[in-house]
């Protein structure tokens, strides 16, 4: 596999994990977005100016923009595996940061996608 590809595979990973992150942050501050009652105007104007919010809309615009790259560079069948790194990222994030439970099927889990992903990097 070509150098570029790993790099963007890098960026991609860590941009949507940043991204992921700070939605779920962002999300549980805000609470429940309500459907009806003409509050959802209110309630997508309110998450427009949250910076964090938008931050993580400019670090999901880069996972996807390096993701088109690296489909340039690298073949569909590596990409998209290879990608799932970032479940088990923010599965580990998820634990440090937001201070989630995660229970031992999900730690499984995210151990099968490691070694998945550790397979495509033979």
């Amino acid at each position: 596999m070509k150098p570029i590809a790993w790099l963007l595979l890098i960026v991609m990973v860590m941009s949507t994990v940043a991204g992921d992150l700070l939605q779920s942050m962002e999300m549980k501050r805000h609470g429940e977005v309500c459907f009806r009652n003409g509050r959802l105007a209110g309630a997508c104007a309110a998450m427009v100016r949250n910076s964090w919010l938008a931050l993580a809309i400019v670090f999901m615009a880069i996972s996807f923009f390096a993701f088109l790259k690296l489909l340039t560079v690298a073949d569909l069948s590596f990409a998209v595996p290879a990608s799932a790194a970032s479940f088990v990222l923010e599965t580990v994030f998820a634990k440090l940061l937001l201070k989630e439970r995660i229970t031992l099927m999900r730690w499984a889990g995210a151990g099968l996608v490691a070694c998945g992903v550790a397979l495509l990097a033979l």
